[in-house]
C-alpha cells in the first residue's frame, strides 16, 4: 500500500506472534484485491469488465459497498470512480517497483459513484460505464481494521498504516493512547511539529493532508484540486470509516464538513491552509 505498517501489542502472551503474523498478512491481501496499480488486482480485473455483472470477493465487496455508502453520505465529496483522474494527474506509479501504470479505458468525463452496481444477494459488482476505481480511501482503512480483529484478544495494542491509526485499549503505561497531529505546514521537511494531539482508546484515528503531494485530493464534483483545507483528521470506531470520512471532510471544507461528521457522529479537525481550527464538540484532547 505504499506505506509502512507497525504493530505494538502491549501484552507478552505466546500467541502474540502468530497474530501480528497474520495481521500483517491482511495488508498484503487486500492490497493485492483492492489495488488499482496492477492488472491482475481484482479491481482491475473488474474494471476490464464494465457493462457486466462481475462476481467479487467478500474483501473487494465490502470495500466498494463501504466507498459507495460514504460517497451517497456525502453527495459525491468522496467518490471511488475519480481513478482515471488521479492516473491522468500523474498518480500512477507502482511503489514497489516503481513501474507506470496505464489503464487502457477512456472513460467518459462524468463517470460518478451512481454508475457502480452492486448486488447483495449475488455479491456481484457492476460497472455500468468504462471507468476506473480508486479505493484508496477505504482499502488501507479495512486493512487496519481487519488486522485490529486478529489483535483483540490481547485488548492492549496500536496500529499504524502511514498515519492510518487504530488504538486498542491502553498504552504500556495503563492509559489511552495519546495521538499526535502533524502539523500541516512544517517549517521544513524534516520538521516533525505537531498541531494538536489527542487521547484515545479503541477507535480509529485517520487524517488526509496536503503534507508531500499538494494535488493527490481531488473534488470530485469539480473535479479539481481541493485546496481550501490543509488537513482533516476524524476519530471513529473504524479505521475505514475515518480513513474515507477525513478524505471526505477534506473535501467539503470546515464549513459543510464538520456538520457533516457530527450528522455521522464521528469526531474531527479541519485545519486551513492559513492554520484556522474548525472541530466537532465532543474531540478529545490529550493533556
Amino acid at each position: 500500500m505504499g506505506t509502512l505498517v507497525t504493530i505494538h501489542v502491549v501484552r507478552l502472551d505466546p500467541e502474540v506472534d502468530p497474530a501480528i503474523d497474520r495481521a500483517f498478512g491482511w495488508f498484503h491481501e487486500i492490497e493485492a484485491r483492492c489495488t488499482r496499480f496492477s492488472p491482475q488486482s481484482e479491481l482491475m480485473q473488474l474494471t476490464a469488465r464494465a457493462g457486466m455483472p462481475v462476481p467479487a470477493s467478500a474483501i473487494l465487496y465490502e470495500a466498494v459497498r463501504f466507498a459507495l455508502m460514504v460517497a451517497d453520505e456525502s453527495v459525491g465529496a468522496f467518490d471511488p470512480t475519480v481513478g482515471h483522474r488521479m492516473e491522468a494527474r500523474g498518480f500512477n506509479r507502482e511503489h514497489r517497483t516503481g513501474e507506470i501504470v496505464h489503464t487502457t479505458i477512456t472513460p467518459d468525463n462524468d463517470v460518478s459513484y451512481r454508475d457502480v452496481e452492486l448486488d447483495p444477494d449475488r455479491k456481484t459488482i457492476t460497472l455500468l460505464r468504462p471507468l476506473t476505481l480508486d479505493l484508496g480511501g477505504v482499502a488501507k482503512g479495512l486493512a487496519v481494521d481487519t488486522a485490529a480483529r486478529e489483535l483483540e484478544p490481547f485488548e492492549n495494542f496500536a496500529i499504524d498504516a502511514g498515519g492510518d491509526l487504530y488504538l486498542g485499549g491502553s498504552n504500556p503505561q495503563g492509559v489511552s493512547w495519546t495521538i499526535g497531529i502533524r502539523h500541516p505546514r512544517p517549517v521544513d521537511e524534516q520538521d516533525q511539529a505537531l498541531i494538536d494531539s489527542l487521547r484515545v482508546s479503541n477507535q480509529a484515528v485517520c487524517t488526509s493532508g496536503d503534507y508531500e503531494r499538494r494535488t493527490h485530493i481531488l473534488d470530485p464534483r469539480t473535479k479539481t484540486t481541493s485546496d481550501r483545507v490543509a488537513s482533516a483528521t476524524v476519530v471513529a470506531p473504524s479505521a475505514m470509516l475515518a480513513d474515507a470520512l477525513a478524505t471526505a471532510a477534506f473535501v467539503l471544507g470546515p464549513e459543510e464538513g464538520i456538520p457533516f461528521l457530527t450528522r455521522l457522529g464521528v469526531e474531527g479537525l479541519i485545519v486551513t491552509p492559513d492554520l484556522k481550527r474548525y472541530e466537532t464538540r465532543g474531540l478529545c484532547r490529550a493533556a
